[in-house]
């Protein structure tokens, strides 16, 4: 009996090592294109920074599926074509971060024009931006926001440097499994 245990986990630790060796690699599934000048996603895992080109946004309050549903309404009653990703502000509330607006990100600053649509939809040129950013694969899960929130935090620490303020990034739509879903959290730099 000892050498039937011995042989069965003798056997089962190469099945388990060759499954931690074949672990996939985060990679970014592109579901829409970016804004003209944004870099892609990434690098998956760890903090990097970005600098972001001017853009122009549709911006609604709320980081709730209505608040997906109002923009979805305001590009296609105003014929703008979807782009990746959809952006959230993010602010601290108490332990953990909440999603307090939603934007949709038009192609380039030549697409529509700026202004109030209706009550709910403002569409605003948003300036050149400097980032910290922390890129992940998986869920926006209360706790993957919060350990790309810490090893962001720990980075702003090093620099010496505050935040202006958080977004997230999300890139991909229901089309994709929530597993292969790519998600950016960003603290944006002051300007210099």
């Amino acid at each position: 009996m000892k050498k039937l245990l011995a042989l069965l986990l003798l056997t089962a630790a190469p099945s388990c090592v060759a499954q931690d060796a074949t672990a996939e690699k985060p990679t970014y599934q592109s579901e829409a294109p970016l804004p003209k000048g944004w870099p892609a996603p990434g690098p998956y895992d760890q903090v990097s920074e970005k600098t972001y080109p001017k853009y122009r946004a549709a911006v609604t309050t709320g980081g709730s599926g209505m608040s997906f549903w109002t923009l979805f309404s305001h590009i296609k009653k105003k014929d703008i074509p979807m782009t990746a990703p959809v952006e959230m502000k993010m602010e601290n509330k108490g332990d953990k971060m909440q999603k307090v607006n939603m934007a949709f990100l038009y192609q380039n600053t030549e697409v529509g024009s700026t202004g109030a649509d209706g009550k709910k939809v403002e569409v605003k040129d948003i300036e050149t931006s400097k980032v910290l950013s922390y890129t992940w694969m998986g869920a926006d899960s209360t706790a993957q926001v919060k350990k790309a929130k810490e090893a962001l935090d720990a980075e702003l620490k090093k620099r010496g440097v505050k935040a202006e303020s958080f977004r997230m990034l999300g890139y991909n739509g229901p089309g994709t499994p929530r597993k292969k879903h790519t998600y950016e959290l960003q603290a944006i730099l002051p300007a210099k």
